[in-house]
Parts: structure tokens; sequence; C-alpha cells
């Protein structure tokens, strides 16, 4: 038996576009999104998930959520991050497998890991 898979992730966020702009540097691609009366918000659907980028509902919100991204060029996205003027950590070579960190507008811990060759 399987268990359940990972189908939603939802983000509060400080500064909604800074964080769209972030997570686009990974290959997603948003549209925005407004129900009813609820604050505007981008989406965006990516390897069977949906990935929401939502306003935090104050300026002293605190998230400690870590994110983690399999992605098949990691010395390639460590380079455009880098250029980009972003900070990535060192490229680490760990028992899970090659990887690095860097932090997303929030604070939030993004680790990136190299996606295994078939």
């Amino acid at each position: 038996m399987t268990g359940p898979a990972l189908n939603l992730v939802v983000l509060r966020c400080r500064d909604v576009e800074a964080s769209r702009a972030f997570y686009e540097r990974f290959g997603f691609v948003f549209a925005e999104h407004v129900h009813g009366a609820g604050p505007r918000h981008f989406a965006a659907e990516a390897a069977g998930f949906v990935l929401e980028l939502y306003p935090a509902a104050s300026a002293d919100y605190a998230d400690q959520t870590g994110l983690g991204f399999a992605v098949a060029d990691l010395r390639g996205l460590h380079e455009q991050l880098s250029a980009g003027g972003l900070a990535p950590g060192a490229i680490k070579d760990n028992p899970w497998g090659v990887s690095f960190v860097l932090r997303d507008p929030d604070g939030r811990r993004v680790e990136v890991q190299q996606s295994a060759v078939a």
C-alpha cells in the first residue's frame, strides 16, 4: 500500500511578487488568481502538485517551512541563481545526493538536489 501523494503546497509570503520571481527561477509558471473576496495570489501546477503563493497576514509572520526540489541540471541552476544576484550555498556531496541550499525571499530554507539519472 502506498501513502498519500503530495498535491498542494501553500506558502504565505511577505512579498508575493518577490516570491513569484524567486520560484519562477526553478521553472514554475504562475497564474494569478482571486477567489471570491479572497486575496490575490499565484498558483503553478508542476510535477503532479500545485504551488500557491499567498500574501502573509501580517508583516511579522515567521514561516519555518522548508522546501526541496530535484532538478536535472543542478550546477546550471546554481550558476543561474548566482548570476541573478541570489546567494546559493556551495554544492555539496551528501549521503542523500548532491545538493545546495538557499533561502527564499521569506527566509525559508530551499534545498535543491540533483535528480537521479535514469
